[in-house]
């Protein structure tokens, strides 16, 4: 059954985590700054104290387009793999977008329906965030301007022919729209575009019309507050408590969806599981990135944001899960981190794919390149019961499907995909450019 409440772990965590602040005056960030790019009511999901959030009827009405989505036990890829792990999958791919985002797009579109917006601006990776949003505008007679990263533009044109279909308008990132855009062209008129960029020509345009707002497909609390529908539908229709959890996570809004029900299970002591964050090796926010005051977009418009990242001019490889290529993590995500309540590794581009051709010739399901990444580390992780002999339980987010992506399944079985190496150069030479943190005057 689809819970009637979102779960905001914030009240739960030992420490608050630390505020998003304001670059001109470096102190934190109140309503009146947020306003501009978003309503009311998100503005105020984003800063609460309230354990449990009620989800508008309005809301659950569209839900029930697809929700609950399956929980289903991956019994032949056990078979195949000859481990005595027992694997389960909540599958997302069942949603009229095909992914987990339109948990998050639908109420971000009612609620700026509701307070009289008309226009919705947002940027996708991949495109799963951008159609989501694009078919939530359309429940909501609101329009929808999308801004592609161009190395997903180009590689994936039946995601942008589905945006247009369900009613948006879609740019390539960097595009001539915006003066973030052409700044990026004129230094560099083959860039491959980054979601930091194209957050920037997003949040330019709605931040300079009083009809129009922005909507944000992950990193945001309220973003990863909508997802844990995912996770509260998943500790119902689980038959057994899982030893480890794992998600891939590019923003968190995934990983957080699945994660944090069970996380608040075991902060009251009623469960054990092992959590497990799995990124690209291409774009390794937690695991080579640092943790320190960023913005979240490469032009510098949106406030400071603590959180792990790879630093805001940091433009990641195109790599085919265009959703995970993002500089930054989720702050709250990064926070816990830090508090050393998840685990994270890093996974190749190949060995992801690998896993989703291992996946679909046992399951039947095409996985999209993002949740391979979880895929990969479910697999090792049950590789690695099978020579302990342990039989452990094993819970995944197959958090969309693969439809879209098969001209990148091509490229890997013939032969041509590549796994980009990440120097460390270019990172230290991204991070050179992190925003200097003044202490405010009284």
């Amino acid at each position: 059954m689809t819970p009637s409440h979102w779960y905001n772990i914030v009240p739960d965590l030992p420490a608050p985590p630390p505020p998003p602040l304001h670059p001109g005056t470096m102190r934190p960030v109140g309503p009146d700054d947020l306003a501009p790019l978003f309503p009311a009511e998100l503005i105020a999901q984003e800063v609460s104290g309230d354990r449990f959030v009620e989800i508008p009827q309005e809301v659950l009405d569209v839900y029930r387009l697809w929700r609950p989505t399956p929980l289903m036990r991956a019994r032949r890829l056990e078979k195949a793999l000859g481990t005595p792990a027992r694997i389960y999958y909540k599958y997302e791919g069942v949603s009229p977008a095909g992914s987990h985002k339109p948990n998050t797009a639908v109420p971000q579109a009612y609620y700026n329906a509701r307070q009289g917006v008309r226009r919705l601006t947002t940027e996708t990776g991949a495109g799963q965030w951008g159609s989501a949003l694009a078919f939530a505008c359309a429940q909501y007679d609101l329009e929808c301007e999308v801004w592609m990263v161009r190395a997903s533009y180009d590689q994936k044109p039946y995601r942008r022919s589905l945006m247009r279909l369900y009613g948006a308008t879609v740019h390539a990132s960097p595009s001539s729209v915006t003066s973030a855009g052409s700044k990026v062209l004129a230094e560099e008129p083959g860039s491959p575009g980054s979601l930091g960029i194209a957050i920037s020509e997003a949040v330019e345009v709605a931040g300079a019309s009083d009809d129009t707002r922005y909507a944000l497909g992950s990193v945001l609390n309220h973003v990863l507050m909508h997802q844990t529908v995912i996770g509260e539908e998943a500790l119902e229709q689980l038959p057994e408590m899982p030893d480890v959890v794992i998600g891939c996570t590019g923003g968190g809004s995934n990983f957080a969806g699945l994660v944090f029900p069970f996380l608040r299970e075991k902060l009251a002591g009623r469960i054990s599981p092992v959590l497990r964050a799995v990124e690209p090796e291409a774009c390794p926010s937690f695991t080579r990135g640092v943790y320190a005051y960023d913005f979240g977009d490469t032009a510098g418009f949106t406030p400071l944001l603590k959180m792990h990242t790879l630093g805001h001019d940091f433009v990641p490889d195109p790599i085919h899960a265009g959703g995970l290529r993002y500089h930054g993590m989720s702050p709250l995500l990064s926070h816990m981190y830090e508090l050393g309540m998840f685990e994270a590794v890093a996974a190749s581009q190949k060995e992801c794919f690998q896993a989703g051709v291992r996946f679909a010739r046992a399951e039947g399901i095409v996985p999209a390149p993002e949740p391979t990444h979880a895929l990969a580390e479910t697999i090792a992780e049950a590789l690695r019961c099978r020579e302990s002999g342990q039989e452990k339980v094993i819970l995944t987010a197959l958090c969309g499907h693969g439809h879209f992506d098969l001209a990148a399944y091509d490229r890997f079985l013939g032969g041509e995909m590549e796994d980009f190496s990440l120097p460390e150069e270019r990172i230290s030479a991204a991070l050179s450019t992190l925003p200097v943190i003044r202490t405010p005057s009284p």
